[in-house]
């Protein structure tokens, strides 16, 4: 029976990772409709194949499928796009316990990305709006 070891998540790896994706979020509401959503989609479909060859054998070629099925609808609905990244979060947590780490020489990086993965899948399951517009005042109006 095979044994294996993973490294302990720290609150620093967990804030890392929060930071991360407010930073991916923010540079990507630079980009304007439509094209943000097409290479969201894009992006997300190389997500997919960002784990080939990590240690879970030919699953890991039905997991880049399956991402790109969900890519290719996100072209359409932004809802595939976040299906795609709980996907991927799912698939970081599978290589942290018994897969080998997204990045070699960062032993919780598949942790981390999992983090990151489900905080963009709820900005894509909110449409990915742009945070630019959070900030706008709204027009003033006099009742």
């Amino acid at each position: 029976m095979l044994s294996y070891s993973f490294p302990a998540v720290h609150l620093l790896d967990a804030a890392t990772a929060v930071v991360v994706a407010g930073v991916f979020i923010a540079l990507a509401s630079l980009l304007r409709e439509p094209a943000r959503q097409r290479f969201m989609a894009i992006l997300v479909a190389g997500a997919g194949a960002a784990h080939l060859n990590g240690g879970l054998g030919g699953w890991e070629f039905a997991f880049a499928a399956l991402m790109t099925y969900c890519a290719y609808r996100g072209l359409q609905q932004y809802a595939f796009i976040g299906v795609a990244w709980l996907l991927h979060t799912a698939w970081d947590v599978a290589h942290h316990f018994y897969g080998t780490p997204i990045i070699a020489f960062v032993p919780t990086s598949s942790a981390q990305c999992a983090i990151c993965d489900a905080l963009l899948a709820t900005w894509f399951f909110n449409q990915a709006p742009s945070v630019y517009g959070w900030f706008q005042r709204a027009p003033h109006r006099l009742a």
